[in-house]
């Protein structure tokens, strides 16, 4: 007798089952895993790759508090600010609302273009600009007024970086935690709010070295 027509009878006779058809629920899964863990990636490295740096400065929001101290330390003052580290973008769009030409440096790039959209919804867009990069690889040396979101690992590295960049009539800006050698010209502010101001003429001596090279007068 003939075996049984269809996959049955070809099993009986042991024959494998026909190979073709439609592609199995086992290969769709894994695709949409694989996109699916591959967006998570893209999502997530932004994240997590300045905790792997040296010197790992992570994003913590400015408090209300700690924005209206470091505008309270802006007063008075003019010329181009930068913010190192500016996160969502707080501080460079208060700035901005005063009249300041802020800059602000940022390595995620998901913080960076969030800034971009708060500081165009806040209509200083014109008046702001976000980079994305690295603060090591940043010049700063023709800003007069800089804010420093840092952590302590990072301060004495980046006060010998801005002593060897900076105009004597700079004014830095220190949150959360000061700088390990120079001494605040002000202070206010309480616990993580508080902030230090710096004038580096002061604290690099400029006036004395001006002092030295003044040619004495005949009396």
């Amino acid at each position: 007798a003939l075996p049984a027509c269809g996959p049955a009878g070809a099993m009986a006779a042991g024959q494998s089952p026909p190979q073709g058809g439609e592609p199995g629920w086992g290969l769709l899964a894994t695709a949409a895993l694989g996109g699916t863990l591959l967006a998570l990636h893209a999502a997530v490295t932004p994240f997590v790759a300045p905790a792997l740096r040296k010197v790992c400065l992570p994003f913590v929001p400015a408090t209300a508090a700690q924005i209206r101290n470091v505008l309270a330390m802006l007063e008075n003052r003019s010329g181009p600010l930068v913010d190192i580290g500016s996160g969502d973008g707080r501080i460079v769009i208060a700035a901005a609302k005063k009249g300041f030409k802020a800059v602000g440096y940022e390595l995620n790039p998901w913080l960076v273009w969030y800034s971009r959209y708060r500081a165009w919804r806040d209509g200083v867009h014109q008046n702001t600009k976000f980079y994305i990069s690295d603060l090591w690889k940043v010049s700063f040396s023709h800003y007069r007024n800089i804010v420093v979101f840092g952590v302590p690992q990072m301060m004495p590295q980046l006060e010998k970086k801005l002593e060897e960049e900076l105009e004597c009539n700079a004014r830095i800006i220190a949150c959360r935690f000061p700088f390990p050698c120079w001494i605040p010209d002000h202070t206010t502010g309480e616990g993580i709010d508080t902030v230090w101001a710096y004038d580096l003429k002061h604290s690099r001596g400029c006036e004395t070295k001006s002092l030295e090279i003044t040619p004495e007068r005949e009396s």
